[in-house]
């Protein structure tokens, strides 16, 4: 359960070319500092490690030379008649335990540093350590000397070698040791030996270092290889995906233009067949005035025909469009009375109904101050009628009473037109608002009427799309507390 959560959580990311790209940066980059870290960590390593062992090298060099010339001491007895031949093996001995390790590489120097009397002697051959041996060395003399640092720094640490009779190493230059090993032959505390020593191991470490640097790059090559291989499976997995995703999105473009196609064309068929019955009925009247004309109403049955085809000829331009061009709805040329719209619209279309006295009745409260608007007088035609007809089926009364007002606000420049009824009002849900802020009433399908019909619930549809969406009106309606509702337009000028 909790790894398909987690797969579940890290399948809604997805995983870009520049993602991908960043990723491979940085993790080069975290590569290459380790190297660079490794490297400089390694090199302290073997510095340090490689000065510990010069340091081990040249102390146990020292004490060795040391301790053979003790037990060299030891074994030598003195006498007062020594022939020559004695006195060269003796010199020799000596000779070569100093002279041997002068031919070591890395010693650049060693001597004998004793005290004796309180006088100090520095001894650096077998001759003069054999004649100090028999008490015919001269004392240590500072002037033209080559061992004064041997000397200088024998005096200041003297006492310390002296009480504690340990060795004493001291690093000049980060590569030379001065090391003074205690000399004490039979046991007794005579001085220091002292030896220069510059051990090299440089050799070693470089060969050390080489092979490590070898196997450094060979690992950042697998890993940087390992890392393109990587980034090139993904980069093209990235574009397979992105090109499946752009297929995609332009069939369902296509799949959505269809649809909306189709929409449309549906919506132009009903609105045909809503506007179909409009078009009989005014035909109707037309017929109805032409058999009934004579020559004194020729001139008012001849401007109200050409009215009654002018709205048809609308009717007709509506057919071939699935959207009108808004030059054809508002247009500066137009120069509508809205109060002479609702007038004709009431006394020759509703009004001539045979049954008119007995189904509804209309009020009128124009004001007369009504600014004329820039919209085709259809348009405001087409507007008004379906909400007049809403009025009248939805009454559900013998008779109904519909109130038209229009009042125009000088100060605001806002036209107010309301058409109220006194009959049962709307349904409650149908003057809800949607997410968008428009009431049931205007959307498509929703109809006031009780009786289920398919092509219901277009006509408040249309008006609401005409008023609001082309010409830029507002349009409420409420329930009347007395009864009935009213429709309110809001006209901006």
């Amino acid at each position: 359960m909790l790894w398909q959560k987690i797969i579940s959580k890290y399948s809604k990311y997805r995983f870009e070319i520049s993602h991908i790209t960043i990723f491979f940066i940085v993790i080069v980059t975290f590569q290459i500092i380790l190297t660079f870290v490794q490297k400089s960590s390694l090199n302290e390593f073997i510095d340090q490690t490689q000065g510990w062992y010069q340091k081990h090298s040249a102390e146990r060099m020292a004490l060795i030379t040391a301790t053979s010339l003790e037990l060299l001491v030891e074994n030598f007895s003195i006498k007062q008649n020594v022939t020559s031949s004695e006195e060269r093996k003796a010199v020799t001995s000596f000779n070569v335990i100093f002279k041997q390790q002068l031919l070591q590489q890395n010693v650049e120097d060693i001597c004998l540093i004793l005290l004796k009397h309180h006088r100090l002697y520095v001894i650096d051959t077998g001759q003069e350590f054999y004649d100090f041996m028999r008490g015919q060395t001269p004392a240590y003399q500072e002037m033209n000397d080559n061992h004064t640092d041997a000397v200088n720094l024998f005096l200041k640490f003297r006492e310390d070698m002296k009480n504690q009779e340990v060795i004493h190493s001291t690093l000049a230059d980060e590569k030379t040791f001065h090391i003074m090993v205690p000399f004490v032959p039979n046991g007794e505390y005579l001085g220091v030996m002292y030896m220069k020593i510059t051990p090299n191991f440089t050799f070693l470490t470089d060969e050390v270092q080489a092979n490590i640097e070898k196997v450094t790059i060979l690992y950042f090559v697998l890993i940087l290889w390992g890392l393109i291989s990587i980034y090139l499976v993904s980069s093209h997995a990235v574009k397979e995906r992105n090109e499946a995703q752009h297929q995609f999105f332009e069939l369902t473009k296509e799949n959505l233009k269809k649809q909306i196609r189709l929409e449309k064309e549906s919506l132009f068929t009903r609105r045909i067949y809503h506007t179909h019955h409009k078009a009989e009925k005014i035909i109707g009247f037309i017929k109805d005035d032409i058999r009934k004309i004579t020559a004194e109403s020729i001139e008012t049955v001849k401007k109200r025909v050409l009215t009654y085809s002018n709205f048809i000829s609308r009717i007709i331009y509506d057919m071939k469009w699935y959207d009108q061009p808004v030059n054809t709805i508002i247009n500066p040329m137009f120069r509508t009375n809205i109060n002479e719209v609702i007038k004709f619209i009431v006394d020759y279309v509703f009004l001539r109904l045979s049954s008119k006295n007995e189904m509804f009745e209309f009020k009128f409260d124009l004001d007369e101050a009504m600014p004329i608007v820039h919209v085709n007088e259809f348009v405001v035609w087409e507007i008004l009628e379906p909400i007049l007809q809403n009025s009248i089926d939805h009454g559900r009364k013998k008779s109904v009473l519909i109130t038209i007002s229009t009042k125009f606000d000088p100060v605001r420049k806002v036209s107010v037109l309301t058409i109220s009824d006194d009959g049962v009002g709307i349904k409650d849900d149908l003057l809800e608002r949607d997410e968008n802020g428009i009431q049931r009433l205007f959307l498509e399908n929703e109809s006031t009427k009780e009786a289920e019909n398919v092509m219901s619930g277009y006509g408040c549809y249309i008006a609401y799309q005409m008023a609001v969406g082309r010409c830029g009106w507002g349009l409420d309606a409420v329930n009347l507390p007395e009864g009935g509702c009213k429709f309110t337009f809001l006209i901006k000028h």
